[in-house]
């Protein structure tokens, strides 16, 4: 039986979403503890979280990435916790679903389960970045995954233990999927009822996803080297 479970929230300027984000989670029965990890925001993300009662918040004084700051939960979390979970701080209420992540690791069915959202309501990229993400995953592999992006994730804590977290920005998801692969271990992909902050078709979505899409391809390109 998994006795602890742990939350590690990576956080970068959510204050309008990462109150409702917290009582969303503190609903879920198999949650023991809930890590924040604030990357280096400017607004009142930190001062908002620390509203919430029996909250672990970490603050980075500066913006290292999302990677980073999983890294740095993970150090965190990992000595007194048996599963951990990752979570994107703007899923609100619907992160309460987490729930369906933790399930299968706890019943022994997976090593490692990723959430597969529901069908995006908004008109958002053209669908380059995931496939990218998903064709790498295959050629690194061999195994057809659709959620290769998804950073809502539950990992057994052996999982954690042999992979590293070492990964440019938005290339983490897609670098600890192969590595997770490449180990043994078995993942299984989830749906669930999750919603999130979505980038839309303007300038700013489109440099969040010509900056995933960097990512992503630098990180592919550098294992093709080696």
């Amino acid at each position: 039986m998994y006795k602890n479970v742990s939350v590690i929230i990576p956080a970068f300027n959510e204050e309008k979403r990462i109150v409702n984000t917290l009582l969303a989670v503190k609903e879920v029965d198999f949650i023991s503890k809930i890590f924040v990890v604030d990357d280096g925001s400017i607004d009142q993300t930190v001062e908002q979280a620390l509203t919430v009662e029996n909250i672990i918040v970490i603050k980075n004084k500066e913006n290292k990435g999302k990677g980073h700051a999983l890294k740095v939960g993970v150090e965190a979390a990992i000595e007194d916790s048996d599963i951990l979970v990752f979570l994107d701080a703007d899923l609100q209420e619907s992160a309460k679903e987490a729930t369906k992540l933790i399930e299968p690791l706890i019943n022994d069915v997976a090593d490692v389960t990723i959430a597969k959202f529901p069908p995006s309501k908004k008109k958002g990229g053209f669908g380059l970045v995931k496939n990218l993400a998903k064709y790498g995953v295959f050629l690194n592999t061999g195994v057809k995954l659709h959620t290769v992006l998804s950073g809502q994730r539950a990992f057994k804590k052996k999982v954690l233990q042999n992979i590293h977290l070492d990964y440019e920005g938005y290339a983490i998801e897609l670098g600890m999927t192969i590595d997770i692969i490449k180990k043994g271990f078995v993942i299984k992909e989830i749906e669930v009822e999750m919603f999130h902050n979505e980038t839309e078709r303007n300038l700013s979505g489109f440099y969040h996803r010509g900056k995933q899409f960097y990512h992503i391809f630098k990180s592919l390109l550098g294992r093709r080297i080696r």
